[in-house]
């Protein structure tokens, strides 16, 4: 427990959001704490209280802003590698649809996620403490900081929860390490409980409007308490038999969506909130070309990404020069984009899913041909034919590249031209229409790169951009309200419509009645707008796991598993070959770290890992 207990006493001195430097460590065990300024010269004003949610804000980041790894425990994204960061477990291994990948790697995670609660539970008893004697005028303000703090430490809480169920739950500061050394983990319905007193705290105190870029208001913690309902009603809808003393109720479910459909509708109706640019299309552009597309595209770059109101909760980033910037271009980036290093790609399944915009409807499955064979690059439906892309969600074009699409090359902080892509021929010259090109270096194991989060103007570095990574954003919101009303009331006439906006901005037709008629086809509709939409934001993972849904993706147990292939018919991957019950169980929940229990005997291991 010590190593938890180190990571976990974090400093939460002052610091400014954006550029905020590495949290320090102290070991309490040797030494008394010297940087957690004192209440007798701190925590008078409202200021200190502002500066100190800073540095929850920068505690709590490092654990979200890289969730397009998360992407990786599905099938629509290969993840090569990591990149790391305060609280991104080491090891790409551990980023794949396969048993294993709650181990060794995602200590630190578990680590890093009690210093955030520990830094947000500073401010929290802290600022509570001003409340005490704040005059009238001061307490909404104050309060309003109590509610950040609090609804910080409801998300990592959640996102907790989500990963390794009963965890320890720590609800005030620590100051000294033998007060937590012995504890036991709490039961996770009421983990789930203090965080919807949290979230409704936060609802209550805080501002309709955030009070500043990159904070929060209340459509924030009803967004989040809505998604902590659905999360509850899936438990128990769909059971968690690996979780011990898990046991699921079917009327307890239908409550939680019922409450996460009313918190859902409350944000969609009560606050004027929009998509981006009205979830208009824009313009697809033509072929071959990046002069034009999608809008999209425009919501996941900084300089017309950041501060749209469709992102209700998004982390914030310092950019150039403050060693706080994100590293979006080279996580999602080869080469060509400022020397980034490709650490994900699309599979081709994720290819196969951008629907028809004539017919609203899956299109005929992509052929993957060898480039060498006659007339590969012009046979119908062939993966290799550009032509074969026409008439897609306009979202497509604004996720992935695939041969013979464009991108702005930028190197030294220079725009080099566009460079298009093809698979396997990386750096290399072509002609196309009379132009020499030198083609996009390094390209997807799949045939496809991402498009998605990668600037398309010069003047920052690969880690040094500025955009606020989202957490929570409206279209999510929309799909959320879709599943929750649908599982508790049935297809419903408004869910519809907002299934439809989204589906809009791909410039698709409304769902077909027939994708509307029942629950059970509804449902195949929402998760599919849920694929395509939030591809790379870090929720497939955790959708599979709540809908228990690993055996409808990768077979049975014991099974042939999914063979994954390229753009040209070579086998990449395969994913759950044989794979016995338990690996599946171990799929479905993390394991405590065992250096955590080597030090606290009353951290008990999750079943599937004992």
């Amino acid at each position: 427990m010590k190593n938890l207990i180190i990571n976990m006493i974090v400093i939460a001195a002052p610091v400014i959001l954006g550029v905020i430097p590495p949290a320090c460590t102290v070991d309490l065990l040797e030494r008394e704490a010297t940087t957690e300024l004192d209440a007798a010269v701190f925590w008078k004003t409202e200021a200190d209280a502002t500066t100190a949610l800073y540095g929850a804000y920068a505690s709590v980041r490092p654990l979200f802003d890289r969730d397009c790894f998360f992407d990786g425990h599905g099938e629509f994204i290969y993840v090569r590698g990591v990149t790391a960061g305060p609280a991104i477990p080491g090891g790409s291994g551990y980023f794949r649809p396969q048993p294993g990948y709650g181990m060794g790697g995602f200590n630190i995670y578990f680590q890093q996620g009690y210093g955030a609660i520990h830094r947000a539970n500073y401010v929290i008893d802290n600022v509570s403490e001003m409340l005490k004697t704040a005059s009238a005028s001061s307490r909404p303000a104050l309060e309003a900081i109590v509610g950040e703090a609090r609804l910080l430490r409801g998300i990592v809480y959640f996102r907790l929860i989500s990963l390794w169920g009963d965890i320890p739950y720590i609800g005030t500061t620590v100051k000294d390490a033998f007060e937590v050394d012995q504890i036991t983990r709490t039961p996770i319905r009421q983990v789930k409980d203090s965080i919807m007193t949290d979230f409704t705290y936060a609802y209550e105190k805080l501002p309709a409007d955030p009070p500043g870029f990159g904070r929060v208001g209340k459509p924030a913690a009803l967004s989040f308490r809505g998604k902590m309902q659905l999360y509850w009603a899936c438990w128990n809808k769909f059971g968690w038999p690996e979780l011990d003393g898990f046991v699921p109720d079917e009327t307890e479910a239908i409550n939680a969506y019922k409450g996460a459909a009313a918190d859902f509708k409350h944000v969609i109706d009560d606050y004027g909130l929009t998509l981006f640019r009205n979830g208009e299309p824009g313009d697809w552009g033509t072929m071959g070309s990046a002069e034009v597309l999608p809008n999209y595209f425009y919501l996941f770059i900084p300089k017309t990404g950041n501060g749209d109101p469709e992102n209700i909760m998004a982390f914030t980033h310092g950019g150039i020069g403050t060693g706080q910037g994100e590293e979006l271009m080279r996580i999602f980036g080869g080469g060509t984009m400022e020397g980034g290093q490709g650490r994900i790609w699309p599979t081709f399944a994720l290819a196969n899913r951008y629907q028809s915009t004539v017919t609203g409807d899956f299109c005929e499955p992509l052929i993957p041909m060898n480039p060498s064979a006659p007339g590969a690059r012009t046979a119908e439906n062939s993966a290799l034919n550009p032509q074969s892309y026409t008439n897609r969600d306009y979202r497509m074009k604004a996720s992935i590249l695939w041969d013979y699409e464009m991108i702005m090359g930028l190197q030294n902080l220079q725009e080099t031209g566009y460079a298009p892509f093809i698979f396997q021929n990386w750096a290399g010259e072509v002609v196309i229409d009379g132009v020499k090109y030198i083609t996009y270096y390094q390209g997807g194991a799949h045939g496809y790169i991402f498009r998605k989060f990668l600037r398309n103007y010069a003047g920052a570095g690969r880690s040094e951009g500025d955009y606020a990574w989202p957490v929570m954003r409206l279209a999510d919101v929309y799909l959320m309200y879709a599943e929750a009303s649908n599982e508790a009331y049935g297809p419903q006439n408004e869910a519809i419509e907002l299934v439809n906006k989204v589906r809009h901005r791909g410039n698709l037709p409304p769902l077909a009645t027939s994708k509307t008629a029942t629950k059970e086809a509804f449902f195949a509709a929402i998760e599919q707008e849920r694929v395509v939409e939030l591809v790379a934001e870090g929720h497939r993972g955790f959708d599979l796991r709540r809908w228990r849904a690993l055996t409808r993706v990768w077979g049975s147990p014991y099974g042939d598993g999914v063979k994954y292939f390229d753009t040209h018919g070579n086998q990449q991957q395969i994913y759950f070959q044989n794979v016995s019950e338990r690996g599946y169980e171990q799929c479905y929940i993390f394991a405590i770290p065992e250096s955590e229990r080597d030090r606290n005997p009353n951290l008990t291991q999750n079943r599937p890992w004992m």
